[in-house]
């Protein structure tokens, strides 16, 4: 089963380094295919190179793609960590 989801990105410097690592962090604990993408271009998002080529900005629209049985749930937590600004001071 194969499931997408549309997310715009809420990090303020969009998908670098510290977001970009929990996002693929979390796609890695999937266990299951996930796919990004940003216009044309498609990569695996669990490999942090992939997702940083991507140069994924504040504001940006990006689509999940999610091979699994589990495809909401998994969408639903990789989609929390986009829209979230992991940029802002706690």
């Amino acid at each position: 089963m194969s499931a997408t989801r549309t997310v715009t990105v809420g990090s303020s410097n969009g998908l670098h380094a510290r977001p970009a690592k929990l996002f693929v962090e979390a796609a890695q604990n999937a266990g299951v295919p996930v796919t990004i993408t940003k216009g044309e271009k498609s990569v695996n998002a669990a490999s942090i190179l992939g997702v940083m080529s991507l140069g994924v900005e504040h504001g940006d629209e990006v689509v999940l793609t999610v091979e699994a049985e589990n495809a909401e749930q998994t969408l639903d937590t990789l989609a929390e960590l986009l829209t979230t600004n992991h940029d802002e001071a706690n």
